[in-house]
């Protein structure tokens, strides 16, 4: 799990190796304090946190990565302020008008992840929209977690299951990991092999529980807002170093 300090030019013209992740999933933490540095509104941070999506988006795209997902807003983050969570839930909005035209014509296949019942009636419309919209392309998977919990996911598929059971639909013996996996909100993908988390903390945060058991964890202390191709490039870099070993010996592994 290695550091990165914001602003080292040496490091962030670090080379990129060969291999590089299929999945990235991503927690963009720092905009709040992003935004405070240069006394501006948290708010601010937020706006600047999603121009820094696009870039990334756009560079997975061009790296070939085939899976992006982001933790935009957690089941958590409805306690903040008010006025701040308005704000995100506008974002989102407008993110739609300006992003999703653009999304689709690159070939992104856009899906949302989390609990839509709480949000509005028309989010959850463009949620929707955007979905049928790009659902048939290819070229990069991404799933945008929004009011998403990792354990309220792992709980979902449970009752999800136990319901099958109770029906007669299923027996208790027939599941296993990849049927549990199979119900949970990333099912239709591979885990993610790489996990980057900006702003400094050390933690998932309730991000993916069940998906991470074997992903790569890269932490930095840049802020999500300053978050850039090149910052990106150096966690593929990180990951292209290491030897995943799924709890073999490293002499085990393929190419060791």
């Amino acid at each position: 799990m290695n550091k990165h300090p914001t602003g080292n030019r040496s490091e962030r013209q670090a080379p990129i190796a060969a291999s590089l992740p299929s999945h990235v999933a991503i927690i963009m933490d720092g905009n709040g304090r992003w935004a405070r540095a240069r006394g501006e509104r948290r708010t601010a941070g937020h706006k600047a946190g999603l121009v820094a999506v696009r870039a990334i988006y756009r560079h997975c795209l061009n790296r070939g990565i085939a899976a992006l997902t982001v933790f935009a807003f957690s089941s958590e983050n409805w306690g903040r302020p008010a006025e701040e969570v308005m704000v995100l839930m506008n974002l989102f909005m407008d993110a739609f008008d300006e992003d999703v035209p653009a999304l689709h014509q690159s070939g992104v296949r856009v899906r949302f992840v989390g609990e839509r019942t709480v949000l509005s009636a028309d989010l959850q419309r463009r949620m929707a929209e955007t979905e049928a919209l790009t659902a048939g392309n290819a070229r990069l998977n991404l799933q945008v977690a929004l009011s998403y919990g990792g354990r309220r996911d792992i709980v979902l598929a449970a009752q999800r299951l136990a319901g099958e059971c109770e029906s007669g639909a299923l027996k208790s013996s027939a599941i296993d990991e990849q049927r549990f996996a199979g119900a949970l909100a990333l099912h239709a993908l591979p885990d993610p092999d790489l996990f980057i988390r900006t702003g400094g903390e050390r933690r998932i945060s309730n991000f993916l529980l069940w998906n991470l058991a074997y992903t790569e964890l890269y932490f930095t202390d840049t802020l999500w807002p300053d978050f850039d191709p090149a910052a990106m490039d150096l966690a593929l870099a990180d990951f292209a170093s290491r030897q995943r070993r799924f709890g073999l010996t490293g002499d085990q592994v393929p190419g060791a």
